[in-house]
């Protein structure tokens, strides 16, 4: 029986790992196809917008749902953008329950005294949410284009002028930007979803787009062609990332998507555990909501070569990675006592040993891409190399949350949408307590990711008595990473 159980635990605990190995190859062939694409001279048709009959009518829509703290900053901002007053529309998609709707009518008010072409608009109720707010205002929208931002995204004046030139080709459906962190070095937390994001937004996003891969419009940032949204079959709300959705389902139908990592779009990060928490939920739920509703559609599709089905059959599977690193994790530790004691098996672990390889693969990958938007040289490469592990051990540490996340996606839990709470801090003397938007409760998962960090303390005092030390910087990272999502959430509350 317990010998049995040893093979159950190698067999899961091997499968996992070569997942991983094959997510860090899918990794490093898009490492390849960023620096090859840097070298690459692209040009594009552009409309050229000094022609009057040239510039088209663009919708911007903003999505917002009780955002009193950065509502303001955001009509101020959006009210800047440099573009001809007769060819821009900008609408106000207010979902909220709060006393901000009152505000933001006031506040649109004002704008449209200045000749500014700005609507508010609101829903009896919020069904389908941000996708159903976004298809109610398409229904009334006047733009051929409509571009979207999130309540805590600021866009340059010129941002305009700079991404709906490149809609010339009328193939191209999507054109999205990359984001920028208006408040990176806010704390640890900050600092390390500014290093994934900058990952996503430069290795992930160029390396898929320069060779016609499928990518991901972001939710924000980015402008859609009215006709697209409409051919795809428009925004459904059956997932929580129904950004994922629309891209796959319009690039499906052959739509070309655009991507432009030299035009920054700044915006917010969750300065706050509980905030990072819900997004990362969301996120990684609905990545695995959109792995469920439209693999085999990407599989079987005639339109799409091999290797772009592989690609996008790993970015659907992008959030289920984090299962595969939990279940490595948590197997690693009876893998260790199984490895001391059936002798027999020790070439096993000695093959698996082999992935480890992975780790080195992502951090040579993720060295590129930092540099590029940090910069190069040797005091560079040290900060790189602190917060890549920093970044390595508080991922290992949300792998509990965010795998339950996966494992309801999969399964078809449904779940309300949960919107990120908006902060309007940029500097750390700003402080974010009092936030009322802020959850109250703390998150159950907290009891098990106390546990596990002195599960994991527990597999770094293993390697003594066994004398088998290879795993022990392993559990090391994930004793940090849980200690620090677990005291964090325990710390930073409303």
């Amino acid at each position: 029986m317990a010998l049995a159980l040893a093979y159950l635990i190698i067999v899961i605990y091997s499968i996992s790992l070569l997942l991983i190995f094959f997510y860090s190859l899918a990794q490093l062939n898009l490492l390849i196809n960023y620096l090859s694409q840097k070298r690459e001279n692209t040009t594009a048709p552009k409309f050229n917008l000094l022609d009057p009959k040239e510039i088209p009518f663009v919708t911007i829509q903003l999505p917002v749902f009780n955002e009193e703290y950065v509502m303001d900053r955001l009509l101020e901002n959006i009210a800047k953008i440099e573009y001809p007053k007769s060819k821009l529309e900008i609408q106000v998609l207010d979902d909220s329950t709060d006393d901000t709707v009152i505000t933001t009518a006031a506040s649109v008010a004002k704008l449209q005294e200045t000749g500014l072409d700005i609507q508010h608009i609101t829903r009896t109720d919020r069904s389908g949410f941000k996708a159903g707010a976004l298809k109610e205002g398409l229904k009334v929208a006047k733009g051929e284009f409509i571009a979207i931002f999130d309540a805590d995204f600021l866009p340059a004046s010129d941002w305009l002028k700079k991404t709906v030139i490149y809609f010339k080709d009328e193939e191209i459906g999507v054109v999205q930007t990359r984001w920028g962190h208006l408040n990176r070095d806010y704390s640890t937390l900050t600092k390390i979803q500014a290093f994934a994001l900058d990952a996503h937004f430069t290795l992930e996003q160029v390396g898929r787009n320069s060779k016609g891969h499928f990518i991901n419009f972001n939710g924000t940032a980015g402008i859609w062609r009215k006709e697209c949204i409409i051919d795809a079959g428009n925004w459904e709300g059956d997932t929580l990332t129904e950004d994922l959705d629309l891209s796959y389902r319009a690039q499906l139908k052959d739509w070309k998507f655009k991507y432009l990592e030299d035009v920054e779009t700044p915006a917010e990060l969750p300065v706050v555990i509980s905030a990072a928490r819900s997004q990362q939920f969301r996120w990684n739920k609905g990545g695995a909501e959109n792995f469920r509703k439209t693999v085999w559609s990407v599989v079987k599709a005639k339109n799409i070569p091999f290797k772009t089905k592989f690609h996008g059959v790993m970015h659907l599977l992008n959030s289920s990675m984090f299962l595969c690193v939990f279940l490595v994790a948590l197997l690693s530790i009876p893998s260790l006592y199984i490895k001391n004691t059936y002798g027999h098996l020790d070439w096993v672990f000695s093959l698996l040993s082999l992935f480890t390889v992975s780790t080195i693969i992502l951090f040579v990958c993720y060295w590129f891409t930092y540099k590029s938007i940090q910069g190069s040289g040797f005091n560079n490469f040290v900060d790189y190399i602190r917060i890549f592990f920093t970044f390595f051990s508080v991922a290992l540490g949300f792998s509990l949350h965010n795998t339950i996340a996966v494992i309801e996606g999969h399964m078809g839990k449904r779940s309300e949408f949960v919107r990120t709470p908006k902060f309007n801090i940029s500097t750390i003397k700003q402080s974010w307590k009092g936030n009322k938007y802020l959850a109250k409760k703390l998150s159950p998962n907290m009891i098990l990711e106390f546990a596990l960090m002195i599960y994991f303390m527990f597999g770094m005092y293993s390697a003594i008595p066994l004398n088998d030390f290879g795993l022990f910087p392993f559990h090391f990272m994930l004793f940090l990473g849980f200690g620090f999502v677990f005291f964090k959430s325990l710390t930073s509350r409303a």
